[in-house]
Order: C-alpha cells, then sequence, then structure tokens
C-alpha cells in the first residue's frame, strides 16, 4: 500500500471528523463524551493554520485520509511559546501498520524546522502503543497523574512525555 503524508486541506476535514469522533466514542484518546459536527474541525484546522501550525494527514494513493496528526499551543501563555502538545490518530481500521510512526516523524520534523524547543505529548497511560511509539521517537515520559479523568465509568491516569525538539535553541 501506498501512503504518503501531506498536509491537510478543506476536503479532509469529514474524514479526519470521523476519526476525531470515532475516539470519542471508542477509545479513552480523548476525554470528551460529545462529538464535534464539521463546524467544529473546520474551526479547529482554520487556528491551526492562523498560528502557523501544521496539520498533517496520512493518505493512500486514492488519497483517502487513513490517520492524521497535528500539533498546538501546550499551554496560552507567552513563556510556554516554544512549545506544543500533539496529537496523532489513525483510523480504526488502519491501526497497527505503521501510519503512526510516519505521522509522528513528520510532525517532528515540522516541530523542529518551525523552531519549536519541545514537543509534549499527554497520553491515557493504558494506551500502551502510543506510550510505545512515542518512546521509538526519544520521547521520555516526566510525568504521570493518577486519576485526572473520567471516562466510560472509570476513572483514567495521564501520561507526560516530551521531546527536545531543539536542544541547542537559546530561546528568544
Amino acid at each position: 500500500m501506498s501512503i504518503s503524508i501531506r498536509d491537510a486541506r478543506e476536503d479532509d476535514l469529514e474524514a479526519i471528523r470521523a476519526i476525531f469522533n470515532d475516539a470519542v466514542l471508542n477509545t479513552t484518546a480523548i476525554w470528551m463524551d460529545d462529538i464535534v459536527d464539521l463546524a467544529n474541525r473546520q474551526a479547529w484546522l482554520a487556528a491551526r493554520r492562523q498560528q502557523g501550525y501544521p496539520v498533517l494527514v496520512a493518505v493512500d494513493a486514492d488519497d483517502n485520509v487513513l490517520g492524521y496528526a497535528a500539533y498546538g499551543d501546550w499551554r496560552p501563555f507567552d513563556g510556554f511559546c516554544n512549545t506544543v502538545e500533539n496529537s496523532l490518530y489513525v483510523r480504526a481500521d488502519q491501526r497497527g501498520r505503521g501510519l503512526g510512526v510516519l505521522l509522528l516523524g513528520a510532525l517532528i520534523e515540522r516541530g523542529k524546522t518551525g523552531g519549536k524547543h519541545v514537543m509534549v505529548a499527554a497520553i491515557e497511560s493504558g494506551n500502551l502503543a502510543s506510550i510505545g511509539l512515542h518512546q521509538r521517537f526519544g520521547f521520555s515520559i516526566t510525568g504521570q497523574m493518577p486519576q485526572v479523568g473520567r471516562k466510560f465509568g472509570r476513572w483514567l491516569d495521564l501520561t507526560f512525555m516530551q521531546l527536545m525538539l531543539n536542544p541547542e535553541r537559546s530561546g528568544s
């Protein structure tokens, strides 16, 4: 199967919304109970573009969206302007095929070339596949927060991970 990574377009948003909503309804990757509509994803993409942040999609030879990755502000304060938090989701029927590796690798490269200093990941602690994927790229676990969220009638723990993208950067 031929896979390519490219910047997301407006016409990708319905597929991105479907992947996002599947994660909301069926996983603990997104700690929300309600699905989003197309207008929500349009606003999300517009905000990422306005900030100069990437939204990448993995597509097959027929240009079908199989997964997506993005980053945004980690915290909305000036002192954190060089730190971003990533998000990465793969369509349920495409998981385990290496798409996460392609997407995260491309996203990290965008962070580096975009002059970001640190990339953070906040992952539900039971999501060992995502934790392992991030470790493969050099992310280290920097914190564990027990029972900070709740979904599907149970408490969830949060694992924080980070990667130094440009460790030589002196900050500005």
